[in-house]
């Protein structure tokens, strides 16, 4: 069972995790009307008696927009502030992942966003590596990625991740540690829960928006990286033959950081990566806190002595 850690936010006030519970009639449970979010928070390198956590306002502004689409007004600036409280109350001593969800908690039949109660809640647990740093193996998942005409992509609905979690099951069950999917058009998309990135000849490809990817800030963060770092990025479709003889493929989101793939299929990748370690390392520096040019990427927030 996972290390939660002790203090979660529910139903407007701080209260013992163990105590935070939703009935079993709620809406978001039945229909998936839900949206979450997932940052990773780390004890400072540097100076013990701080937290850091990665691009906090970034994350935010997108869980206030997922909840948009639940005809749910909650501002970003209201869930830093409970993010950041929750932090201080919690004071965790190793490496955390922070998942505040927002959600339909109505207790009503009818599959619907509207006239029912909305609510919002925060819990924590201890994360290391979510993924190995020496390299994944992948298979194309024979589920395909749902299209934004569909549902809402650019939000982390909860309902959506019902495809993640076959693609991710089918993998394991199949001798592989993660799934890529395919989108509708046949289009390499995204993994169970990671954006995909290929090198190729020394340029960093990645899938655009239009294919019915997520919005991933550390996608994001990523490509802004390589830019500075002079490291030519396209965005563009990636067939899946590309996948196969990719010089470099990793995946990123926030619980997987940069995560390198050693295998598709039953294609072996290189075990020489050097851009992908240059882009890991360079994204570990900016998380510790440990590159000048980034701090306004990371809050630290102060703890009790």
């Amino acid at each position: 069972m996972p290390n939660f850690l002790p203090i979660a936010y529910f139903e407007n006030q701080f209260v013992p995790f163990s105590e935070a519970k939703v009935s079993i009639a709620t809406h978001a449970l039945h229909y998936g009307t839900g949206a979450f979010g997932g940052m990773r928070g780390i004890r400072d390198p540097q100076n013990s008696q701080q937290i850091l956590l990665f691009r906090l306002d970034d994350h935010c502004q997108r869980l206030s927009n997922s909840a948009k689409f639940l005809g749910y007004d909650l501002p970003a600036d209201k869930i830093r502030h409970i993010l950041v409280e929750f932090v201080k109350k919690n004071q965790p001593k190793q490496s955390f992942y922070l998942r505040p969800f927002v959600y339909n908690s109505g207790l009503g039949l009818s599959p619907r966003i509207h006239n029912i109660e909305k609510d919002f809640f925060v819990y924590g647990l201890e994360l290391g590596d979510y993924m190995s740093p020496n390299g994944v193996s992948c298979r194309i998942s024979s589920w395909y990625r749902q299209e934004d005409r569909s549902l809402p992509l650019r939000g982390k609905i909860s309902g959506a991740y019902i495809t993640s979690a076959l693609a991710k099951t089918e993998a394991v069950e199949s001798g592989f540690d993660e799934a890529i999917l395919m989108n509708s058009r046949g289009k390499v998309c995204e993994a169970s829960g990671m954006n995909v990135f290929i090198v190729r000849n020394g340029k960093l490809i990645t899938p655009g928006f239009e294919e019915d990817i997520l919005e991933g800030i550390t996608r994001d963060s990523v490509i802004k990286i390589a830019r500075d770092l002079g490291i030519e990025t396209i965005q563009r479709p990636i067939d899946k033959s590309e996948l196969f003889i990719a010089d470099e493929v990793f995946l990123c989101g926030t619980a997987a950081k940069i995560s390198p793939v050693k295998k598709v299929e039953n294609y072996q990748l290189s075990t020489e990566r050097p851009l992908t370690e240059k882009l890991r390392e360079k994204l570990t520096a900016i998380t510790e806190n440990r590159d000048p040019d980034y701090q306004d990427w990371v809050l630290a927030i102060p703890l009790d002595s």
